[in-house]
């Protein structure tokens, strides 16, 4: 699979998906109130795709990876105020654990990415070609 653009990015479109559920809970009732938590969860949602977009256009794959690491430790802050939710009532435990789960799975789909990327040799990041499956799929294990 070639890279062309951002878009390509499995992470990215995952946690794009992913933001899109994130915006539909928190727009319910109850929740929609919490101004500060609402615009905190929203924020971390945003930062995973952000992140990995901003990186693609990057100069390096040392810079690259600096911005996955960005992502990946958003999607540890998403994970963090989901417990707010669920603590709050905002969500139901079996909501939790799938959003969470999700959440997990693009964590790996990023450090796929980066590990990829700090294997590789003379490529640049908008001209990847034949990436290993790390970036359509979770790998299994993660060292």
């Amino acid at each position: 699979m070639k890279i062309n653009k951002f878009e390509d990015i499995q992470a990215w479109k995952e946690a794009r998906e992913l933001t899109k559920e994130i915006y539909a809970l928190t727009k319910k009732p109850t929740f929609s109130r919490d101004y500060g938590l609402v615009d905190q969860i929203r924020r971390a949602a945003i930062s995973i795709m952000a992140n990995i977009a901003e990186g693609f256009d990057s100069n390096s794959d040392a810079q690259f990876i600096s911005f996955l690491s960005y992502s990946q430790r958003s999607a540890s802050e998403l994970q963090s105020h989901l417990y707010v939710a669920l603590d709050q009532s905002y969500i139901l435990e079996n909501k939790f654990n799938e959003l969470y789960n999700r959440i997990e799975k693009i964590k790996r789909l990023i450090g796929g990415f980066i590990k990829y990327l700090k294997t590789k040799k003379d490529q640049a990041p908008s001209t990847m070609d034949q990436a290993p499956s790390t970036m359509d799929q979770a790998p299994s294990t993660m060292d």
